[in-house]
């Protein structure tokens, strides 16, 4: 299992962001690589990409808050 986290270099400040859009289902197979997730703060949109192969599991649902570092979910590989 791989987990998915929100990566201290996404924004330079310690404000909260966004999850705006999963863009896989939980429970789908996503490919090592592909974009699963949009993350917004205050002005900036991030693209979460799949850190490996495998079945997606979801811990933060769309439009929940988030912290840098937080586990977002994971990849069962």
């Amino acid at each position: 299992m791989t987990d998915i986290h929100i990566g201290h270099d996404l924004w330079d400040d310690d404000s909260p962001g966004v999850i705006s859009a999963w863009l896989y289902e939980d429970g789908e197979v996503v490919a090592e690589g592909s974009v699963i997730a949009e993350v917004m703060n205050e002005k900036i949109s991030f693209e979460i990409i799949a850190p490996a192969g495998g079945k997606l599991a979801i811990d933060v649902e769309a439009e929940a808050e988030i912290a840098l570092g937080q586990k977002i979910g994971s990849i069962q590989i």
